[in-house]
């Protein structure tokens, strides 16, 4: 529960799928896989563990964070810190000395931006959710570059396409638990009315930039015709309940785009690996 594994796995997944959009063909190695899913849950179980240390008091005040591990005492702080640091330095060893010191170097700023940018940010201003979508967009790229030890188009691709994706995914998370939210004192909708007008514009908007830039390995040739309408359609099941939202302003309906958010990453990423076959 420290670590968040159910949330971790997600992360891990998409690295992974970086990790095989950018291995070469014949060069696949079971091995780095492992070593790769091994060190993407650490460093991410490392960034909720130091996460909820800093988050304990407002965890309190949530209803779905009031069970975690330093809220009712299971764990105490010193543990908690403990074992993020060591689960932290574990994973930032292993990628460095399996893939490299830029794959080292990626995953351990993708931890400090999590913990030291974006999780004080919550408190203070919508903004926190652009901040976060800078480690949150790195699993992609940090599998890209540890299966060919370099920056690129391809791995500044897979991170576009994440980093878009984040804007109204993780706004539909934030209309759903908006009263939780702001229980806690956390502002995480892009208007400072909340659940308004402006913010389901803004939701509204970024949805409709997910298509085409979703569309971008496509147009630069990294992958063919079918991962395109695979991430065009699956954009536009995105698009259907933002658009409903817009016009609702319904909690069912922010459901609604947070349950197609969560069905467009790893199909379309999916879609991309398998049309480089």
């Amino acid at each position: 529960m420290l670590f968040k594994l159910r949330l971790a796995s997600l992360v891990v997944v998409s690295a992974v799928l970086g990790y095989l959009m950018g291995v070469a063909p014949g060069a696949f190695d079971a091995w780095e896989l492992v070593l790769l899913i091994l060190a993407g849950t650490l460093l991410t179980g490392a960034s909720n563990a130091l996460n909820q240390v800093l988050e304990v008091k407002e965890d309190g005040l949530m209803r779905r964070t009031a069970d975690r591990p330093l809220v009712r005492g299971g764990l105490s702080t010193t543990e908690a810190v403990v074992s993020a640091f060591l689960a932290g330095g574990l994973g930032t060893f292993l990628l460095w000395m399996a893939f490299g010191p830029l794959t080292g170097i990626l995953g351990f700023i993708s931890l400090f931006m999590y913990v030291a940018l974006y999780t004080p940010l919550k408190k203070h201003s919508p903004w926190a959710v652009f901040v976060g979508a800078f480690p949150g967009a790195f699993p992609p790229m940090l599998g890209y570059v540890a299966a060919t030890g370099q920056f690129g188009l391809g791995p500044g691709l897979l991170f576009a396409m994440q980093f878009m994706w984040q804007f109204p995914h993780f706004w539909a998370i934030a209309w759903v638990l908006d009263e939780d939210y702001r229980r806690a004192g956390f502002r995480l909708l892009p208007s400072p009315g909340g659940t308004d007008r402006s913010s389901a514009f803004l939701i509204l908007l970024y949805t409709l930039f997910v298509i085409p830039v979703g569309m971008l390995p496509w147009v630069f040739g990294f992958v063919g015709p079918l991962a395109m309408a695979v991430a065009v359609v699956l954009g536009a099941l995105m698009l259907w309940p933002a658009w409903r939202l817009f016009r609702t302003h319904d909690r069912a309906d922010a459901r609604r785009l947070m349950f197609a958010s969560f069905l467009y990453l790893p199909v379309v990423q999916l879609a991309y690996v398998l049309d480089r076959l």
